[in-house]
């Protein structure tokens, strides 16, 4: 019997940032550690929130002893949560043409977001925003499809760079280019385009025969409200008919369900190709049948009991209130000491951005200080997930950063 060869054809590549940070912050023996790094909803009192919707339909669960709970589904995933999870992003509510608009509308389940947005990773060109989700970069590039970024923050003023990204996209964009958009709470930065911005960049795509690709990671978490949340993916749904579109929709955020990999792809044909959204799903079947199979079971049964219920819909609703309440509650508070402290800067940005995350204008420098002197994480780019804040630690957070500024400096 030969020996097998055990060598193979590969580099080291570098560790993930964010879980390799979050390992860092996890054996940290330091009682004042402060985590800012990963993107996942943390109490008051710096715990995991399981929503009390969720229990509450997870206690429903088990009482319907459903036979079938462990069963593979279709290879399209749950047939019924994918049509509420459609109705959920692109808001139909028995509207005038909801027929012929759900026509349009190819929908599958997917691994979460992160799935979402790599079963729609397909050439030709893709646009990233700069910066982007880091994970963007990876997926995109394992699919082996072209990127190029257009400009998005304005360091300077720590503002949105409409005016960049719309001079490079039009003109350098070309016809059929992908261009990924975040349907609110931009990470990493927290800068959403106004309404008024999200109309011209509609008009940019028709005009010019790009493909939108919005990833929707934070529907009713960012503002509380799902339909303020939706409202660009709404507006280029109903207002540019005629245009092709994909969202990738995840629930890791606003249920709260990061380890279940809730998510689904939906793709929009134009108005007059209705008889290719069946060809476009049994295509994308045949992408989910040779990589995972199926979504999974258990993160969609749980969203699919809240929201084919009245009062657990309600219930989820209070929920989203509780958590973006308390994500706008520590953007003030951080702001507000960051003024009494009189640290060096302007600090308006951080209640001017929306979401978990705040791309604070920290350096690398600053955040490697931070790290090494106060035990408080955050990704050198200077993103903060405001989730991490709290009451107790909000004072010394903001005491540590005018600390490595004014020492910096």
């Amino acid at each position: 019997m030969s020996k097998i060869d055990t060598r193979l054809n590969v580099s080291p590549v570098p560790p993930d940032e964010i879980f390799a940070l979050n390992g860092a912050y996890a054996v940290d023996p330091h009682p004042q550690k402060v985590s800012l790094g990963v993107g996942v909803y943390r109490t008051d009192d710096g715990k995991p929130w399981p929503l009390p919707v969720v229990q509450k339909a997870e206690k429903e669960l088990v009482v319907d002893d459903d036979l079938f709970r462990h069963e593979y589904t279709a290879i399209e995933g749950d047939v019924p949560f994918l049509g509420i999870a459609r109705d959920l992003m692109f808001g139909f509510e028995g509207k005038q043409g909801e027929e012929e608009a759900k026509a349009r509308i190819g929908s599958v389940q997917t691994v979460a977001g992160t799935g979402a947005n790599h079963l729609g990773a397909l050439p030709p060109t893709v646009w990233l925003s700069n910066p982007s989700w880091a994970n963007h970069q990876t997926i995109w590039e394992l699919a082996g499809v072209p990127r190029k970024t257009y400009p998005y923050y304005h360091a300077a003023t720590r503002s949105f760079d409409f005016e960049g990204m719309m001079s490079s996209l039009e003109s350098e964009a070309q016809e059929g280019d992908v261009v990924l958009l975040h349907a609110c709470a931009h990470n990493p930065t927290g800068l959403d385009p106004n309404k008024e911005q999200w109309v011209a960049i509609a008009d940019l795509c028709e005009r010019k025969k790009l493909f939108p690709f919005f990833d929707s990671a934070y529907q009713g978490f960012a503002s509380g409200s799902v339909e303020e949340d939706a409202w660009a993916v709404r507006y280029f749904f109903n207002n540019k008919p005629d245009m092709e579109m994909c969202v990738a929709q995840s629930f890791s955020k606003n249920f709260g369900l990061y380890g279940q990999r809730v998510g689904a792809f939906h793709y929009c044909t134009n108005r007059a190709s209705t008889t290719l959204r069946d060809v476009v799903v049994n295509n994308l079947c045949h992408l989910i049948r040779g990589e995972f199979s199926m979504g999974p079971r258990v993160g969609c049964s749980i969203v699919k009991k809240v929201l084919t219920n009245e009062e657990l819909t309600a219930d989820w609703h209070q929920d989203l209130q509780v958590m973006s309440s308390r994500i706008k509650t520590m953007r003030k508070a951080l702001y507000n000491e960051l003024v009494r402290l009189q640290t060096p800067g302007t600090w308006e940005h951080i209640i001017q951005q929306n979401g978990m995350f705040s791309y604070t204008g920290l350096t690398p420098k600053q955040v490697y200080a931070l790290k090494d002197k106060y035990h408080i994480y955050l990704l050198k780019s200077g993103r903060a997930s405001i989730s991490g804040l709290s009451q107790k630690n909000v004072a010394y957070v903001a005491q540590a950063i005018d600390d490595v500024i004014r020492n910096e400096n």
